[in-house]
């Protein structure tokens, strides 16, 4: 008898998958006629962020509705690496986002040895493409009928989740140095810039990364629960709805700021 694996690990709704479909569509024609006016490193990798996510949830709605898609286990493990996958744009946005404000304002040089180490933008770019493969991996070796093989899957599921919390916690840690250094005094850019991003920016990015922070909380809680992570009573309001969220907030109009107007 075949097995429906979407509908074992909790794939049942058909509408909140094509309802994320659509809204992404939007958002993922923003940042691309973003991409050609003003070209910046953050625009084209959300971009990216939303064509995965728009792929996604098409292939989740999909095996959620069709028995015979749902007992593709080879479509089911590409859905949820997609998943994985798209995070690092996001997560990599608010970084860049974070560093590029600080260069603006001219920010004093942060005193925290952590904090000047994950101001490399390579190492941090590095980590999260490691977390990324890792959990690639994890994924597809999750999923083997090898007994041994799974448990290498698992493991590798599992410290790519660490790795993504310890990024995404830095990254709030850089959040909240620039919100100190930014509130403290003005800024003699936002003085010359009245853009509504540029203005509450450092707000926008503080919320953006509380919305990182729940979906990475709710990805380290569930990490050896596929069951409960999979829950889409859980997944979709503390993974999917923090995630649209984040992106529609890297829309405000003035948040990303030209690359003509950043340091050499």
């Amino acid at each position: 008898m075949s097995v429906n694996y979407a509908h074992a690990i909790g794939f049942d709704s058909v509408a909140a998958a094509a309802i994320f479909a659509v809204l992404y569509v939007p958002l993922l024609g923003w940042f691309i006629l973003q991409s050609f006016k003003h070209p910046t490193y953050v625009h084209i990798v959300l971009s990216l962020f939303c064509a995965i996510r728009v792929t996604a949830f098409v292939i989740r709605s999909v095996l959620a509705s069709s028995s015979s898609a749902g007992e593709n286990l080879g479509l089911l493990i590409g859905d949820e690496v997609l998943f994985g996958v798209g995070f690092f744009g996001l997560l990599y946005s608010a970084y860049t986002l974070v560093l590029d404000r600080e260069l603006l304002n001219d920010s004093p040089e942060p005193k925290h040895p952590i904090i000047q180490l994950t101001r490399n933008r390579r190492i941090f770019r590095l980590a999260l493409t490691t977390a990324v493969a890792l959990g690639s991996a994890g994924t597809s070796m999750s999923q083997s009928s090898n007994s041994s093989t799974a448990h290498t899957g698992k493991t590798l599921h599992v410290v790519s989740t660490v790795i993504f919390l310890v990024l995404t916690v830095l990254q709030a840690l850089q959040t909240l140095a620039l919100a100190r250094s930014e509130l403290s005094e003005t800024s003699q850019y936002k003085k010359e810039n009245e853009s509504f991003g540029m203005r509450n920016g450092v707000y926008i990015l503080l919320v953006v990364s509380a919305l990182l922070l729940v979906r990475e909380a709710f990805s380290m809680a569930t990490v050896n629960d596929l069951l409960k992570q999979t829950n889409e009573h859980f997944w979709y309001p503390l993974l999917a709805v923090p995630e649209i969220i984040a992106v529609t907030l890297y829309a405000t109009p003035g948040l990303v700021p030209p690359r003509s107007e950043l340091p050499k």
